[in-house]
């Protein structure tokens, strides 16, 4: 007899319900943002808790709190919960660039800890969400029969066993040559080790997979300097910020590399825009 089974949503169907991409999704597992639960194959299986919890960070994400600044806000705010209280189950908002929380009568700041006065009312209650199928009662995939599955153990991997995290990853591209975040984070664990036309091989992949990526735009400009190749470099960077604007890593070397190349009217735009943007997160 079957027991009841609490509905799960796979990675697929949380980024089409709440209009994420693939890798914004994967990025806030990876920040520790959403601790989803894993299936036998090391998939993720997200909860309708975890949806709403995402439906939330999603829509502050179009408050004037950069991306990087609101992952360290959740960081934060994850190490003053106690163990046994989840991130899904606090209430944020955005006041002005500070994410802030709101706890019984008082609110906030998820980065300092510090309260703050609180003018607003009561938010109106959030529509609900759509219900997707919760998955079927499949036999458990091996790991190796899921590129997501070698995915996941190879970003587990990478700290402390490079040289396994990095066969991981090939048999995840093995499986799914269009998975543009193993391309990327193979080619990051190839341009470490010095294998620079390796690196940039990824790199360029995981772009034909997915043209918007900005941290693999960001990553071949880093190896296309490193190859000086200032030119190519210089484009690459330029893709990075028409993907996301508020890279200031981007900024700051770009400005770079339009100082080697003697374009220094555009170079000084950028680094004023870096700047801006790093004492805005500071």
């Amino acid at each position: 007899m079957a027991g009841n089974h609490t509905p799960a949503y796979t990675t697929e169907q949380v980024a089409a319900l709440l209009g994420l991409s693939l890798p914004q999704l994967r990025g806030y597992v990876r920040a520790g943002v959403i601790e989803p639960a894993r299936g036998p194959a090391g998939e993720l299986h997200f909860s309708f808790q975890d949806l709403v919890f995402l439906r939330v960070v999603k829509n502050l994400s179009s408050s004037r709190i950069s991306p990087r600044r609101m992952r360290r806000a959740l960081r934060m705010l994850r190490e003053r919960l106690p163990e046994d209280r989840p991130l899904s189950g606090v209430r944020l908002r955005a006041e002005g660039r500070e994410l802030v929380v709101r706890d019984a009568e008082r609110v906030w700041s998820a980065e300092s800890g510090q309260y703050a006065f609180d003018f607003e009312p009561e938010p109106e209650p959030a529509t609900p969400l759509p219900m997707a199928d919760p998955p079927r009662d499949d036999p458990p995939l091996a790991i190796d029969e899921t590129a997501e599955g070698w995915y996941v153990l190879a970003s587990e991997l990478e700290d402390d066993e490079p040289d396994q995290a990095r066969r991981a990853y090939e048999r995840a591209l093995a499986l799914d040559p269009k998975h543009a975040d193993a391309h990327v984070n193979l080619g990051c664990l190839e341009h470490e080790g010095g294998q620079l036309a390796r690196a940039e091989l990824h790199y360029r992949a995981a772009l034909e997979a997915e043209a918007e990526h900005a941290v693999a735009a960001f990553n071949l400009g880093v190896v296309l300097e490193d190859r000086r190749r200032f030119a190519e470099a210089c484009a690459a960077y330029q893709r990075a910020l028409e993907a996301d604007q508020g890279l200031a890593d981007a900024h700051y070397n770009l400005a770079r590399v339009l100082e080697h190349l003697g374009q220094r009217e555009a170079s000084l735009r950028h680094l004023r825009t870096y700047r801006a943007l790093r004492q805005e997160r500071d």
